[in-house]
């Protein structure tokens, strides 16, 4: 590993720390960092977070990181930022949706060259795209449906 690479997974381990387990509850397991505390600013604190999960998948992606393995860790952020759309319920979610952390251990286990994605996140991008397509069908379908009911007595 070159040193570009090993201060550049360095920087991403203690960002990754500060958002997602840099503070402990007392007398507890649950820790936390600045993702949910930031969320709790409407609006702008998920986007704020948000653009760190993407400046992990662009140093993913700098680094060599396969395709499928980036399209799990945009998920995992998607997630993260779909969860914190929900006000207090989303950042309460924050706690437990480590997503940065999820992203990090991905990274760390694919940055090295020659390493190929394992069939789990084939598995799960892959489970993503027959749920959201299927969202997406559901939606046309529904969509047609109240179409064809309004429009059937002019047609």
């Amino acid at each position: 590993m070159t040193i570009d690479r090993t201060r550049r997974i360095e920087f991403l381990r203690r960002w990754s720390r500060l958002m997602d387990s840099a503070y402990g509850v007392p007398g507890t397991a649950i820790r936390f960092g600045w993702d949910p505390i930031v969320g709790l600013v409407p609006g702008v604190g998920d986007a704020a977070t948000a653009s760190f999960a993407l400046a992990i998948l662009y140093h993913a992606s700098r680094l060599g990181v396969p395709r499928v393995v980036l399209a799990r860790m945009a998920l995992n952020t998607l997630v993260d930022l779909a969860a914190g759309l929900i006000p207090f319920a989303g950042d309460v979610a924050d706690v437990a949706w480590k997503s940065n952390r999820m992203n990090l251990a991905l990274l760390e286990r694919h940055e090295r060259p020659g390493v190929k994605p394992s069939s789990g996140d084939w598995a799960v991008v892959l489970l993503a795209v027959v749920v959201i397509g299927g969202a997406l069908a559901l939606v046309l379908v529904a969509a047609a449906t109240m179409a064809y009911t309004v429009l059937r007595p002019f047609v």
